[in-house]
């Protein structure tokens, strides 16, 4: 049962999309739930990680690339989805420069069911290192849907710090939509916490120029 009420997260919301408003910038400005956490020791304690899928896409300009194979990559091309065969993944040679820059453009990658055994072959351990070793794609699902299921999955890990901060959402969306993304993100965070809300110090809502409001 979230500790939150429903008043405070729209309250917070407006005030977040109301200071975006009222100062444009010139880009979409992205909004991040962040969370500090308490009673935790990062070098002893178990360190949690978990995806959940949002109801709204978060971010506006999330990539994703198919490595594809020829039927994979027709249908890629089909839907404006970026793609690569394995021959252009040969083309890289297990550069790890390449691989490195490759890993940098897109935010996730999916890979055919032929092609996703030879990727640490082909590009060796590079995408991996980046946390963007690709997801499968079967033939029998939507790759449009894969896409948007993919875009809606945010990430929570902690990792040394007790502070973790992930994208909910952007300025361009409704309240709705916004505390819909919102209250999903904050219920999951909380199951994953081995003291669940005693685990939570400080919950705060922020777009990327705003000044943060304070939810729990």
């Amino acid at each position: 049962m979230s500790k939150v009420s429903r008043d405070t997260l729209y309250e917070c919301v407006e005030a977040v999309l109301k200071n975006a408003k009222d100062k444009p910038r010139n880009f979409l400005q992205t909004v991040e739930l962040q969370i500090s956490l308490k009673n935790y020791d990062p070098q002893k304690d178990k360190r949690f990680s978990g995806t959940v899928k949002l109801p709204h896409i978060p971010k506006n300009k999330y990539k994703v690339c198919v490595l594809g194979d020829a039927q994979h990559c027709d249908e890629a091309n089909a839907n404006s989805i970026s793609c690569m065969d394995v021959e252009a993944l040969k083309k890289l040679n297990k550069d790890k420069k390449l691989v490195k820059k490759l890993a940098k453009k897109y935010d996730a990658f999916l890979a055919s069911e032929a092609l996703i055994k030879q990727i640490p072959r082909l590009l060796g351990p590079g995408l991996n290192k980046a946390g963007k070793f690709p997801s499968l794609i079967t033939h029998q699902e939507s790759m449009v849907q894969k896409v948007k299921d993919i875009k809606c999955t945010i990430k929570f890990q902690m990792k040394k710090v007790l502070c973790l901060a992930v994208a909910v959402g952007n300025v361009n969306m409704t309240e709705d939509e916004l505390v819909q993304n919102l209250n999903m993100s904050i219920n999951f965070l909380v199951s994953l916490l081995k003291k669940n809300w005693q685990n939570v110090r400080s919950l705060h809502l922020k777009s990327t120029m705003g000044r943060p409001q304070r939810l729990y």
